[in-house]
């Protein structure tokens, strides 16, 4: 009876500890309707004290060690640029992907063909995925983005410009615009508006373009930021709200994406090594980067909390990104060593599969699509390969 009476005593303590927690992980994530809701009807304080994320941290405890494995994809070698092929972007339908070069060119692929040319039965003679090539830079392309509404790429270079280039137009060449800046345009990134751009630069600060007058805004309100504070890569989140810099001093910088002030710096987040790239999670609230401390990490956007530490690939030499899936259960990146595409599983941060890479020499790049399980490397070896899920 005795026995009886303590467990359930045991258990009460249990569920209102387990109830303190569901309220507070709601209230802490500003879903305070539910929250209320939750509190009311265990009859749990509002203002129940738990530490930050320790709902999540359990879960992910009890996750640990069950990790989902990656799906098998195929690959296919597309296309060659004349030189080391530097960057690659998928448009935010998926549709399309572009790939720069260092040749100065930039080739434009429609995912359904490249789809097409893959299947292993194309009795309709050769099928080209490549719909168009855009020559109009003077020296090697750096970053692309792709207009969130409109038929229009754009291109950031090492010669200081910024080039809008319609490819509606089955014969258009050239750029239709330019923007000229002052410094090596290293990273371009939309508002998903379309309304304005941001590019990164040599510049420590970003540099943030009207689309439609080209007049530039700088932050006033900025952090200390050394000589070496270039920037290697600029994304706006998903509701253009925020907008992250990867910067070259090894810091990962969080900016008001209305105010353009910088909000948080994460100073050395990849040590004294390079930050070499950084992206949001869709729903805003975490931040993936790579740096050349040869780790991926991933940060909580709220407190600037390192959350996930993903280690296992080396990449201390090129300038290469690490990314989400599609569905962002996985995280991708490459190892320049064993010239591998490294997977992990985000949630419990175990390395699921390593997969040659295809590509003579370490890719330089690794690009999802947003919608599908696919994704885009190019390499040193001047190649791009798609890969997609053998279904």
């Amino acid at each position: 009876m005795e026995n009886s009476l303590e467990q359930t005593l045991q258990d009460g303590k249990l569920y209102r500890q387990l109830n303190s927690l569901i309220v507070a992980h709601l209230r802490d994530n500003n879903l305070n309707q539910a929250a209320s809701a939750v509190a009311s009807a265990t009859m749990t304080p509002l203002n129940a004290e738990a530490p930050p994320n320790k709902l999540l941290e359990l879960f992910a405890k009890d996750t640990k060690g069950s990790s989902k494995s990656f799906p098998k994809h195929e690959t296919r070698h597309l296309s060659e640029h004349k030189n080391i092929a530097r960057c690659a972007r998928f448009c935010r339908d998926g549709r399309f992907v572009a790939t720069g070069s260092a040749d100065t060119s930039i080739k434009l692929f429609e995912v359904a063909k490249i789809k097409q040319m893959m299947l292993p039965d194309a009795r309709d003679g050769p099928v080209r995925p490549v719909i168009r090539t855009f020559y109009d830079h003077i020296q090697p392309i750096n970053d692309l983005d792709f207009h969130p509404q409109n038929t229009v790429l754009i291109s950031g270079a090492k010669d200081h410009t910024i080039k809008f280039f319609d490819f509606s137009k089955m014969t258009a060449k050239r750029a239709f615009r330019v923007i000229q800046d002052t410094h090596n345009v290293r990273s371009v990134s939309f508002h998903p508006s379309g309304d304005f751009l941001l590019a990164g630069t040599d510049h420590p600060i970003p540099h943030l373009y009207d689309v439609n007058t080209f007049q530039c805004y700088l932050s006033s309100n900025v952090p200390e930021i050394g000589v070496n504070g270039a920037i290697n890569q600029v994304r706006y989140s998903s509701t253009g709200g925020m907008y992250v810099t990867a910067s070259k001093d090894g810091a990962v910088r969080l900016w008001d994406g209305v105010t353009a002030n910088c909000v948080r710096s994460i100073v050395s987040a990849h040590g004294t090594a390079e930050a070499t790239s950084a992206n949001f999670t869709k729903d805003q609230r975490f931040v993936l980067s790579c740096g050349k401390d040869s780790t991926v990490k991933l940060w909580e956007v709220g407190t600037g909390r390192l959350v996930k530490q993903y280690v296992g690939a080396t990449h201390m030499q090129l300038r290469s990104q690490a990314v989400f899936n599609d569905t962002e259960e996985f995280v991708l990146s490459i190892d320049e060593l064993s010239n591998e595409i490294v997977i992990w599983d985000a949630m419990t941060a175990e390395k699921v599969a390593r997969w040659p890479s295809n590509h003579i020499g370490a890719p330089r790049w690794l690009e999802h699509s947003p919608t599908e399980a696919a994704f885009v490397s190019s390499g040193t070896d001047r190649s791009i390969r798609f890969w997609k899920e053998v279904l």
